[in-house]
């Protein structure tokens, strides 16, 4: 292909999508050395809904597509040429005219538990505090340890770290990916195995979403699309689309790779209060990783009935 114009990359402006639109950034540097220059790819920050709301749960004031309205809206209308996302923070259902079919290598999906004095969560005495803005991470804390208390922590992974050191919590959890992304590893007291903590789905994976008729973005993104990680991010929200998840509900899954061939994917469906519990699993096809996301969707919509997907928040 040929360049025949300068690349627009929205993203929003937090310190973590900085880092995640760079790395966008110099992986199609990488893949594009013989057209591409520096100067040909610009990032451009825009302001969100979620990002200006810091004091409620998401649940509260829209849900997790408040994080990228804004970043749609203007790739829409053409003043960015493409948009790069945590996946996680993604509806399943995408506005018409978008698509996202590029997704980077995935990081560590699991979850991190961080503490104040270097407690570890079955460590923690009773009626300690743990602050986390995801109905997720707390729906199954309180499933592990009902005796605990959770409060609303939201802002950038800076803020929450410093929300901890002032005592507002006793502990809390962050995304493993996005502290590594950070370089901000050294934090971490306690890093949580599926078993512990499922993540949520998508966690860890960058997505690269676009309009579907520019044919030329399309190409331009075709070399950095890591097809392993994008079948993976598809079987998980493949079954988050059959619950029709949102940050109204808690809802956990993730797809592993077993061999060349198969997926294993798990996932979990909670009520926020942590006192029910639904697991299923299953294992498939690489090929078929939507077949298997469904599959896996279906059987604890089936088990759980619409009562539990539409819990009151």
């Amino acid at each position: 292909m040929t360049i025949a114009k300068k690349y627009k990359i929205g993203t929003r402006g937090s310190p973590l999508a900085l880092a995640q639109a760079d790395e966008t950034r110099v992986r199609l540097l990488e893949a594009h050395s013989d057209i591409l220059t520096p100067q040909d790819l610009e990032i451009v920050v825009i302001k969100t809904t979620g990002d200006q709301i810091q004091d409620r749960a998401l649940s509260e004031v829209g849900g997790k597509g408040l994080f990228v309205k804004e970043i749609e809206e203007a790739l829409l209308t053409g003043t960015i040429d493409f948009a790069v996302h945590s996946m996680k923070d993604m509806e399943t259902r995408l506005p018409q005219g978008l698509v996202i079919d590029c997704i980077l290598p995935r990081e560590d999906a699991r979850d991190v538990f961080i503490s104040a004095d270097g407690a570890r969560l079955a460590d923690l005495p009773a009626g300690a505090i743990v602050g986390t803005s995801s109905l997720r991470r707390q729906a199954q804390i309180l499933n592990r340890r009902p005796d605990l208390e959770v409060c609303i922590f939201r802002g950038s992974v800076d803020t929450r770290l410093r929300k901890l050191q002032e005592g507002e919590a006793d502990a809390t959890l962050l995304a493993y990916a996005g502290l590594k992304r950070l370089g901000k590893e050294n934090v971490v007291t306690d890093l949580l195995s599926p078993e512990e903590m499922l993540p949520a789905v998508a966690q860890g994976a960058i997505g690269i979403e676009r309009r579907t008729s520019d044919k030329d973005v399309k190409a331009l993104l075709a070399p950095i699309n890591d097809a392993v990680s994008f079948s993976r991010v598809q079987c998980e929200r493949a079954m988050l689309a059959v619950l029709d998840g949102s940050c109204r509900t808690p809802i956990a899954g993730y797809a592993e790779i077993v061999d060349a061939e198969n997926l294993y994917f798990r996932a979990s469906l909670l009520s926020p209060d942590g006192t029910l519990r639904l697991d299923a699993k299953g294992t498939g096809p690489i090929t078929q990783a939507h077949e298997l996301g469904e599959r896996i969707g279906h059987e604890l919509k089936n088990s759980a009935g619409e009562d539990m997907l539409s819990f009151p928040v």
